[in-house]
């Protein structure tokens, strides 16, 4: 048996899992890591870096450059130009980012899951009664973005934005194991609603998710970074046109992303739960 597998018998271990991951003091473990990724250091980055390769299936082969200045900068890394084609396809919602798909269907009336028997309600996740009743019996699906994974996402759709608004939270772990024990747990971790239109006029929202060692997420529309340092405001007025497959930012180490979409849309083909999929991919699709 290798290193790294197994490191990964070891770590997947549910109870073992969470306690390492969970039961840690996890606002002061996170703000390290956000300092300490940004260290420009040769000697810092390139342990780094070799750590986490052991410890995930982290590829940089697909990366536009082949030298980082920092384990942040091989975080957010920039892809080869032409590896994330759009589907063109107007009527198709396109993943916005690479993840693996999670929970997702039919939202039944104001409620939808986490994971199977564990639901939790639109209030909670988005803290608007006028938004909830714009994506009442609509649908939702949530991807899950992997430490090593590529960290930017992208407008899914030609759309406008309209309001982002930052919710204050936790930053638990939002792995399969910790999502089937702590309950409503993407309404207890920092957040952000980016509310948008269609340019047909239906509302489509995206909730980044943020969690620990990630409680940062960049909004270049915004031209900030949000998170549990942020303060002054926690509505962002905005209004900005951006085309299918505009980079919208980044999270930093690997989180969540909710989509929540109209009654009108369903789930294109091979979308399933634990499906693998890459930003640009066709993800709903109107009927």
């Amino acid at each position: 048996m290798t290193v790294k597998a197994l490191i990964a018998s070891f770590t997947q271990q549910e109870d073992l899992n969470f306690l390492l991951t969970n039961r840690i003091p996890r606002a002061a473990l996170t703000r390290f890591m956000g300092w300490f990724s940004k260290i420009e250091n040769p000697l810092v980055r390139d342990a780094s870096i070799a750590l986490w390769k052991l410890f995930s299936d982290l590829d940089l082969s697909e990366a536009r450059k082949d030298h980082f200045t920092s384990l942040h900068d091989c975080f957010t890394r920039e892809l080869k130009p032409g590896l994330r084609p759009f589907d063109p396809d107007p009527s198709v919602v396109a993943s916005p980012s690479d993840g693996i798909v999670g929970a997702h269907g039919r939202i039944a009336d104001t409620e939808l899951f986490q994971v199977k028997g564990a639901p939790y309600s639109l209030l909670d996740l988005l803290g608007d009664s006028a938004l909830v009743d714009q994506h009442r019996n609509g649908s939702f699906v949530t991807l899950r973005l992997t430490s090593s994974m590529y960290h930017r996402f992208h407008a899914p759709f030609d759309a406008h934005i309209e309001r982002v608004t930052l919710i204050h939270g936790d930053v638990w772990n939002v792995n399969p194991i910790a999502l089937k024990r702590v309950e409503r747990l993407f309404c207890k971790n920092e957040r952000a609603v980016i509310r948008t239109h269609l340019s047909t006029g239906e509302a489509v929202t995206l909730v980044p998710v943020a969690a620990i060692l990630v409680a940062s997420i960049r909004l270049h529309f915004l031209d900030m970074v949000l998170n549990a340092q942020s303060r002054g405001p926690v509505n962002f007025p905005c209004d900005v046109n951006v085309t299918k497959g505009e980079e919208l930012g980044w999270f930093e180490h690997g989180s969540t992303i909710i989509i929540l979409a109209p009654g009108d849309f369903t789930f294109c083909d091979g979308i399933a739960e634990g499906t693998r999929i890459r930003a640009g991919q066709g993800l709903l699709r109107r009927r």
